[in-house]
C-alpha cells in the first residue's frame, strides 16, 4: 500500500520534472489520484508512463495556450493547444460551470486535447455548485462498431454527477464497451484472462485474451454482440464521439489519435487532436434546489429498498462502490501493482526522481 500523501507528492514533482507548471501539476494529480482513490485504476497511475513516452516523443504540449475559440452566452468551443487532457479538461469545465451560472446551463466542446483521465472528475466538479455536471470523451480507435472488425472507435465514457440532499450524490461514469482499455493492461499484466463478450480477434471471433489488440483484434461495444444489445452500446459510443468532436472540430472516430507513443499517429486527419464534451445544468433552473434534492433522495432511498437478488446484500445506486473505496483508500492506503509500480521506478529513474517498489 502506498500513502496518498507519498503518491501525489511522487506525480506532482513527476510532471514539474516533465516541465509542467505547479499549478498544472498539482491539477493532473488531483485528477490521477481521483482514479486510484475511487478504484479505477485503469486510468490512474499506469497511465503516468504513457503520458511520460508521448511528452518524450513531442507528442504533448506542457507549456498549453487554452482558450476559447468560439462561443454563446450559454455554449463554447475550446482548443486545447495540445494539452495533457487534464489542463484542458479542467478549464472547459470551469467554463462550462460559469456560463451555466449564468444562462442555467452551460455546454462546452473542446478540441485539441489527449486523454483526461476519468471523466467523473469533471462532472464532480458541479455538484459543488449544487449544479448537474456532464462529461465525455472521444478516444483513439480500438473498438469495432456492431457487425465490423475494423476498430472505429474508442472507449468513450460518459459521466454524469447529480447532487442530492441527505443522500451521497448519484455518479455515473461509465465507459460505452463492457471493459476500459486500461483493464484490459490491468489483466496483462496480473496474467489474467477476460470474460467472453469484451474482446474480439481479427476475424471477429470471440476472444479472452486481454493482449489481443496487439494482433489485430478489437474491443466491443456495450453489449458484447447483437443479440446483446451491442447496437446500442454502438449508439452511445457514437454520441460521444460526435458531441465531443464534430462539435469541436477534433478528429473523431478512427481518426483519433493515439493516447500511447508506440501506435504512430495517422497521417490523415480531419480536425485537431482529441475531443471532450462538458455540461453542467443549474438545478435552479428547473426548481428550487432544495425541493430537487430532496426528490433525490426520495429517488435514492427508493431504489435502495429493491429486494436483492439472490446471493446480492443489496442494489447498488450509481457511485457508491467509488465512493466507499475512497473513503477505505484514504485510510488504508492505495494498492499498486507491482508491474505498474516497476514502470514508475523506472521512469522516475529517467527523469531524475525516486519510486519505491512494494512487493
Amino acid at each position: 500500500m502506498y500513502t496518498c500523501e507519498y503518491l501525489v507528492d511522487f506525480t506532482r514533482s513527476f510532471f514539474v520534472k516533465m516541465g509542467c507548471s505547479a499549478d498544472d501539476s498539482q491539477l493532473i494529480t488531483d485528477v490521477f489520484l481521483a482514479a486510484e482513490l475511487r478504484g479505477i485504476p485503469s486510468h490512474g497511475l499506469m497511465r503516468l508512463k504513457d503520458y511520460y513516452q508521448l511528452w518524450k516523443a513531442n507528442r504533448i504540449n506542457v507549456k498549453p495556450n487554452v482558450r476559447i475559440v468560439h462561443e454563446t452566452p450559454s455554449t463554447a468551443v475550446v482548443d486545447g493547444d495540445n494539452a495533457i487532457g487534464m489542463i484542458a479538461a479542467v478549464r472547459s469545465m470551469e467554463i462550462a460551470l460559469e456560463k451555466g451560472s449564468k444562462a442555467g446551463s452551460g455546454w462546452v466542446s473542446t478540441r485539441n486535447s489527449n486523454h483526461y483521465g476519468i471523466a467523473g472528475y469533471y462532472a464532480l466538479m458541479a455538484l459543488k455548485k449544487d449544479m448537474i455536471g456532464m462529461s465525455m470523451t472521444n478516444a483513439n480507435p480500438q473498438v469495432a462498431p456492431t457487425f465490423s472488425v475494423t476498430p472505429m472507435m474508442g472507449t468513450n465514457p460518459i459521466a454524469v454527477a447529480i447532487p442530492a440532499g441527505n443522500q451521497p450524490p448519484f455518479v455515473a461514469d461509465f465507459a460505452t464497451t463492457p471493459i476500459a482499455r486500461g483493464k484490459l493492461v490491468v489483466a496483462e499484466k496480473k496474467g489474467e484472462k477476460v470474460p467472453y463478450g469484451f474482446v474480439q480477434d481479427k476475424d471477429g471471433n470471440p476472444s479472452n485474451d486481454p493482449a489481443i489488440l496487439r494482433s489485430g483484434g478489437s474491443m466491443l461495444t456495450l453489449g458484447g454482440d447483437y443479440e446483446h444489445g451491442s447496437h446500442k452500446g454502438f449508439c452511445l459510443s457514437a454520441i460521444v464521439d460526435i458531441f465531443c468532436a464534430v462539435f469541436s472540430g477534433a478528429n473523431f472516430g478512427p481518426f483519433v489519435p493515439p493516447s500511447v507513443a508506440y501506435l504512430p499517429v495517422l497521417e490523415k486527419k480531419v480536425g485537431e487532436g482529441t475531443g471532450h464534451f462538458f455540461g453542467a445544468m443549474r438545478i435552479d433552473a428547473f426548481q428550487p434546489a432544495d425541493v430537487f434534492k430532496a426528490k433525490m433522495d426520495e429517488w435514492i432511498t427508493t431504489f435502495r429498498a429493491a429486494k436483492p437478488a439472490a446471493g446480492r446484500e443489496k442494489l447498488i445506486i450509481p457511485g457508491d462502490p467509488e465512493r466507499e473505496k475512497e473513503i477505505r483508500f484514504w485510510k488504508e492506503g492505495i494498492p499498486l501493482l507491482p508491474a505498474i509500480a516497476r514502470d514508475l521506478k523506472e521512469i522516475a529513474g529517467e527523469i531524475g526522481l525516486e519510486f519505491e517498489v512494494k512487493e
